[in-house]
């Protein structure tokens, strides 16, 4: 099984960028999480970080050539505004799920509006860096009962 983990922007400065909503852990610590938690399952991961939308819609595009089997995105503040990254993840059918590190219903209005939603067959907020796994357990379980 293979899954993309997608993080858009800001998501690089995790451990610098307003810690008391997203906590101490850098951008790497995330990641040699990520990797532990998915050797352990044995998936495959590859991770994408952009603070550019058009790169980030690359990125989905070529997920479906590349054979990706799930899609675990972080995309920051293009949740709230992106219509093409909604457009990229329904082109290429694979099932992605939404994370959000702090619980986005708690904060600005504008931040209520999730355009990604749409394409996402699970949304997981406010539960840290910890959302990460449990988004690809949810999609890992979903691919599996699919094949």
């Amino acid at each position: 099984m293979k899954m993309l983990i997608i993080n858009g922007p800001n998501l690089n400065m995790l451990g610098v960028r307003e810690p008391d909503k997203y906590g101490n852990e850098t951008y790497e610590d995330l990641l040699k999480r990520i990797e532990k938690h998915c050797r352990e399952k044995d998936i495959e991961t590859e991770f994408y970080q952009s603070n550019h939308e058009g790169d980030l819609v690359d990125r989905i595009q070529q997920a479906y050539f590349d054979k990706t089997d799930g899609i675990v995105i972080n995309p920051g503040a293009y949740t709230h505004t992106s219509i093409a990254i909604l457009d990229a993840l329904k082109s290429v059918s694979i099932p992605a799920a939404e994370v959000h590190i702090s619980n986005v219903k708690e904060r600005e209005d504008f931040r209520q509006v999730s355009y990604i939603r749409a394409a996402c067959c699970f949304t997981v907020m406010g539960h840290g860096t910890d959302g990460y796994m449990e988004a690809i357990d949810y999609l890992a379980d979903k691919i599996g009962e699919n094949i």
